[in-house]
């Protein structure tokens, strides 16, 4: 049931809001562990997690539409409780209170006023004033028997809690960093009401890991899937540390990679580290598979299902039997896969790491960074001493630049990207950009537009740039470029890349936007 065990831990159960894995890194920000879930689970499975706190998230949903997110009454008794907006509400109404819809309306910075400067509010004084962030149609009219109200805005409650149990909500968003004190009551909650410990360190989560992985192993063999990115590198770093040499790091050259990317791999992972490093270049093998395919969760599931091949090759070969194959999960690759582990939470999109793989490959998975954000993959990497020059390297997904190219690949146009890619992060670096952006890459579009080079007329191809600014990859801006530095960049692309003649910025920030464009 659980992946890892920590001594704090808070459970949050989603009910569609598009915030709750902003709830989530509040949490994680604080040391504290948690978890999504689904708020179909069941009184008896919450007990048996334990958790410390139970965190209700906001949602689309009126508490009294059919098929709205509801819980088993006795949730209340098991672990203090935090409802948030429609969490709130689900508490108003369960315990007879009168939740409506209409008037109290909110969307947006609000201000409410601290009614009761003690448990969420700790550190507040009374009647202060705080900027939040609404976003609610129905609300709380009148608090349920047994409750106190702890704030206010000029049109709804906007918190309360039970008088005598660990119960608390608020009809605000305190995990959107709108919120301007939003981290001080969610750290409230966790430490002053829940009585959490900050135990969630890199160092814990290490120790935690390893032993689970040599459990898990014994005396058996692994292949780890290297790509060269942050994710598998700590990962293949992680398990290393485990069983030593019974890893084997194959690392597929999929003619998908970024420019001598192959050569640095090889360099930091076999060289610095020591890990036993295969390298298989299988560029014509995924390019024939890819040949004509343009829709994108086609290409992802291809790419997957071909890796897997390729490795079931070279473990024939160089993996000794192995049992187990290394993946880098994130926890963001499974929210956007799996909706919140079954939670209302749309889905976004299949991840490499979480969709591509096949039903009946022989593989089992190690995914021991299935459970952290990227923000923190780093910081265990740093733990475990890897290099920054790799730990502090910008995601570059799965399938490569498979999903950077949209429409069909061509060795040629994988050619062009990699070449127009390459000269946009040279160019980053040399701004001093690099490090203070969070991803930053090209893509190639299935267009072409008119040109004048010289005194000719071009009829050639438009390449996107995009660049964010994020912590986790759960949201992101698009980021702000000195008009200086954009200029020089599309100056070098469409002069030393053959076939491109024009460069266009996106300036989409995520969400309504994904950050890839496939």
């Amino acid at each position: 049931m659980e992946a890892v065990r920590a001594v704090s831990r808070i459970l949050i159960l989603d009910c569609g809001s598009q915030f709750t894995q902003l709830i989530a890194r509040r949490v994680r920000e604080a040391h504290v562990y948690c978890e999504i879930h689904p708020p179909t689970r069941s009184l008896a499975w919450i007990r048996e997690w334990n958790p410390s706190g139970i965190i209700l998230s906001g949602g689309p949903s009126s508490v009294t539409d059919e098929g709205a997110p509801s819980f088993e009454a006795g949730i209340l008794d098991l672990a203090p409780v935090l409802g948030v907006c429609y969490g709130m509400q689900w508490i108003a109404h369960a315990q007879g209170g009168a939740v409506v819809g209409g008037g109290g309306r909110e969307y947006g910075r609000a201000e409410v006023q601290v009614v009761e400067p003690a448990g969420l509010f700790a550190g507040f004084d009374a009647g202060e004033k705080t900027t939040v962030w609404m976003s609610h149609g129905d609300h709380v009219e009148v608090a349920p028997p047994g409750f106190v109200v702890t704030a206010r805005s000029d049109r709804v409650i906007a918190g309360f809690r039970h008088e005598t149990k660990p119960i608390h909500a608020i009809q605000f968003h305190s995990e959107v960093h709108h919120t301007v004190r939003g981290a001080e009551l969610i750290q409230n909650f966790l430490f002053g009401v829940c009585g959490c410990s900050p135990d969630w360190t890199p160092g814990h989560f290490i120790d935690i890991e390893v032993e689970k992985i040599r459990a898990m192993v014994g005396d058996k063999h692994v292949i780890c899937g290297l790509s060269g990115g942050v994710d598998s590198s700590v990962a293949a770093a992680l398990v290393h540390k485990a069983i030593g040499d019974q890893l084997t790091c194959i690392f597929v050259d999929t003619g998908m990679l970024r420019l001598h990317e192959r050569e640095q791999v090889e360099r930091l992972m076999g060289q610095h580290l020591g890990i036993k490093l295969v390298t298989v270049r299988a560029e014509d093998r995924f390019l024939d598979a890819l040949a004509g395919v343009d829709e994108p969760e086609q290409k992802r599931r291809i790419i997957g299902h071909t890796f897997i091949d390729v490795f079931e090759d070279a473990a024939a070969r160089e993996g000794k039997g192995a049992a187990f194959l290394v993946q880098g999960t994130l926890y963001p690759d499974v929210i956007e896969s799996v909706s919140a582990k079954g939670g209302p939470s749309a889905t976004i999109k299949t991840h490499h790491n979480v969709g591509g793989l096949k039903a009946d490959m022989t593989f089992k998975l190690i995914e021991p960074l299935r459970e952290l954000f990227k923000d923190e993959v780093r910081n265990v990497g740093r733990e475990l001493g890897l290099p920054e020059v790799l730990v502090g390297r910008h995601p570059f997904p799965g399938p490569g630049l498979a999903i950077r190219v949209l429409g069909a690949l061509e060795k040629g146009v994988l050619d062009t990207l990699r070449q127009a890619d390459a000269i946009y992060l040279e160019e980053i670096r040399a701004a001093g950009l690099y490090d203070v952006i969070w991803q930053a890459f090209a893509v190639f579009l299935p267009v072409r537009s008119v040109g004048v080079m010289g005194d000719g007329r071009t009829y050639e191809h438009v390449v996107a740039l995009r660049a964010v600014t994020s912590t986790d990859g759960m949201t992101a801006d698009w980021f702000a470029f000195p008009p200086e530095v954009l200029a020089r960049i599309s100056s070098r692309i469409i002069n030393e890349v053959t076939g491109v003649n024009r460069v266009v910025y996106d300036v989409s920030s995520k969400p309504p936007a994904t950050i890839e464009w496939e």
